[in-house]
């Protein structure tokens, strides 16, 4: 899961990276593969370089100290593996890691919105079988936070554009419209159509086994999958935010 060491490679070129998986609870045994499986392809791409996972559950009421359990490298760069960045990364990551005791670590930007991700939605969708009169609809799981939830509507967007035809927005959990009622809405609007969700979700877990009960004819699977190649593109956005936010604090300590 690490990429090498200044021991065995040299001196390692950058900031040690830190993948940082933000969980509702505690990450199924398929989740936490999946995000394992990033975490290995990034440092496959990046031998140089020190890579490491964390696990932070979003609902912990101390954010630093669960950060401090898998941040304890200084000048690390800290790249949330989530797809949007709802409260739990704007704030409740931000806080936590200026409460950290070390100082040097720097928190990058999410993977989302990014149009390398909608090409692997569009690849899932063409996977699980997507006709031409289908309803697309693309579930995210929801924020209370309303730049998230903007964030989502912009990957619909850009999946629709993708696509060339026209994509619904729900959400699983926080957030409207919820996913089974968009569902309802597009059975009633093109009858006799299937619904086909994109699933906007990094692995699999609580949230996708949610939105699989929820109505829909097709359920695309989850961007990573366990025991699955990792699509290049994921592990491309990744470094590049390592890569802007070193260079981002290069630039400030000069």
């Amino acid at each position: 899961m690490h990429g090498g060491s200044a021991d065995d490679q040299g001196e390692a070129l950058g900031p040690p990276l830190v993948l940082l998986a933000v969980t509702h609870g505690s990450p199924s045994a398929d989740n936490r593969a999946a995000i394992i499986a990033l975490v290995d392809a990034v440092a496959s791409a990046r031998p140089e370089l020190d890579v490491a996972v964390g696990f932070v559950d979003a609902r912990h009421s101390d954010v630093a100290a669960a950060l401090s359990q898998h941040v304890s490298v200084p000048d690390a760069v800290i790249v949330p593996v989530v797809l949007s960045a709802g409260f739990h990364v704007r704030t409740g990551l931000a806080e936590g890691l200026d409460r950290i005791p070390f100082s040097g670590a720097v928190l990058a930007e999410p993977l989302g919105p990014d149009q390398r991700i909608v090409d692997v939605l569009a690849a899932r969708l063409e996977h699980s079988g997507l006709l031409p009169g289908d309803s697309v609809l693309l579930a995210a799981a929801g924020s209370s936070d309303s730049r998230a939830a903007a964030e989502c509507f912009e990957t619909g967007r850009l999946l629709a554009a993708r696509l060339g035809r026209p994509v619904t927005v729900g959400f699983i959990a926080a957030g409207s419209p919820r996913v089974h009622d968009a569902v309802d809405m597009l059975r009633a609007v093109h009858h006799g159509s299937r619904v086909v969700v994109s699933a906007y979700l990094l692995a699999p877990g609580w949230f996708y086994d949610a939105v699989t009960g929820m109505g829909a004819d097709i359920v695309s699977e989850p961007l990573v999958l366990p025991g699955s190649d990792v699509p290049g593109e994921l592990v491309e956005l990744v470094l590049e935010r390592y890569e802007v936010a070193a260079q981002r604090e290069r630039a400030r300590t000069e």
